[in-house]
């Protein structure tokens, strides 16, 4: 049982930080859990601090949005995405793509799969439930619940998809089929990308496919069940992407927000799109 008050104003001397995230933790049934045990106070270590929240910013802008029809067929357009590619990176670090040529219809089955693994019941998802990143296949609420200093209103689904593909029969079986799909669709993109990517920085084509950025993948499906006390707490807090680069697919609700300079942007859901983050490690092994 975990109880604790949702007031971040009282003073509660005998407060057990630890034991409660380990009760937590040892339940194997995250924030949804929560939410299915009918809660009307969220447990004391998801409240954030109240300076932590971003807000949206009065910035008149948008992140970029790049088509990528006709790149294959037309030079002179390849040229010109190219350049937007470029400028978008240097500007944003994000930038959004439409015309990706990944079927709509595999984008929502992979929302939907993920919806499916997340609201089955636990005692079905449980046995994915761990800690250990050896695992081709995680299930967790927060990845750093231990160390940070309060745990975001999410769950989590991770699988190693590449070098080393897996064993579909090891995927859970509510996304297993679209995870199989959903994962080849994305490395042909990943490689279109770090071609483009590659040209932007005035190199041969192949050059970061051939430095490894575009061996790995792994899918990381995030869960946001409904919270009684949004303002206390967050799906996600302000963090960088570590990898070389992050392609993300976001369902219709919004919510997602980028850091641009000391500003937030929203950045609102596009039917379709796909939002491109260039990630940590690919700054630091380019420039």
């Amino acid at each position: 049982m975990i109880t604790s008050t949702s007031d971040p104003n009282t003073v509660e001397p005998d407060y057990d930080r630890l034991s409660e995230i380990k009760a937590f933790d040892e339940s194997k049934a995250g924030v949804k859990g929560l939410v299915d045990a009918g809660i009307s106070k969220i447990p004391r270590m998801f409240i954030e601090p109240p300076d932590i929240h971003g807000k949206s910013s009065s910035f008149d802008g948008r992140i970029p949005t790049i088509d990528l029809d006709g790149i294959d067929r037309d030079a002179t357009r390849r040229k010109r995405v190219t350049n937007e590619i470029k400028d978008a990176s240097e500007r944003w670090g994000f930038f959004q793509v439409v015309n990706h040529g990944i079927p709509l219809s595999i984008l929502d089955e992979m929302l939907n799969g993920a919806r499916r693994f997340f609201e089955q019941d636990n005692e079905e998802k449980k046995v994915f439930y761990t800690r250990d990143p050896s695992k081709t296949v995680t299930y967790y609420s927060n990845y750093h619940l231990y160390t940070s200093p309060a745990a975001n209103w999410r769950d989590s689904l991770s699988c190693f998809m590449a070098p080393i593909p897996p064993d579909s029969e090891k995927l859970p079986a509510p996304c297993r089929d679209i995870m199989m799909k959903y994962s080849n669709q994305i490395m042909c993109l990943g490689y279109t990308l770090f071609e483009l990517l590659s040209e932007a920085l005035g190199l041969h084509q192949n050059h970061l496919r051939d430095m490894g950025c575009v061996d790995g993948l792994s899918i990381v499906c995030h869960y946001y069940p409904k919270c009684p006390e949004p303002e206390l707490t967050m799906g996600t807090t302000k963090h960088a992407d570590f990898d070389f680069l992050t392609i993300l697919l976001q369902d219709q609700i919004g919510g997602l927000q980028i850091l641009h300079g000391e500003q937030w942007v929203d950045v609102p859901p596009v039917p379709g799109a796909l939002l491109v983050n260039v990630g940590d490690l690919l700054q630091a092994r380019v420039y």
